[in-house]
């Protein structure tokens, strides 16, 4: 009994001593209130503060207008202990409107959870040009 509970107690210490951990600066991004079109592009900033590599494996956005990427430079998605990294994101400013959406990241950190990172912002109206035809309305076609 006493030799079952010592290799236990080895593999959970195992288990801990060589774990990877994703530590981001925030995990929300504000956009707070941008022009229509203006440029969508963020970045979210992290380190890798565990003692084995990091692999993020997948970053998907909450919709088509949310796009994420994570690969460094030379295309390989691994960081060691201590490196920082970004993840950067690209959204759709020609939407008009406040907006909430999410990237989720799948990742080889130890507690096997999904990296969940959101984005925020309200992205006001063009303003309408000055001399642009409008479309008088009144009335019913009927009451002519």
């Amino acid at each position: 009994m006493k030799k079952l509970i010592l290799s236990l107690a080895m593999l959970v210490s195992f288990v801990f001593v060589s774990a990877q951990t994703i530590a981001f600066e925030s995990k929300v991004i504000d956009y707070g209130i941008i022009e229509h079109n203006a440029d969508g592009n963020r970045e979210y900033k992290f380190t890798n503060s565990g003692d084995a590599p990091l692999i993020i494996k997948a970053a998907k956005g909450s919709c088509g207008c949310t796009v994420p990427s994570y690969k460094k430079e030379d295309g390989s998605s691994e960081w060691a202990p201590g490196e920082s990294g970004t993840i950067k994101v690209k959204y759709a400013t020609n939407r008009i409107g406040k907006f909430t959406k999410t990237i989720t990241l799948t990742t080889n950190t130890a507690d096997k959870k999904p990296v969940i990172l959101t984005i925020k912002g309200e992205v006001k109206a063009p303003e309408k040009e000055i001399g642009a035809p409008t479309k008088e309305t009144k009335g019913s076609p009927l009451e002519k």
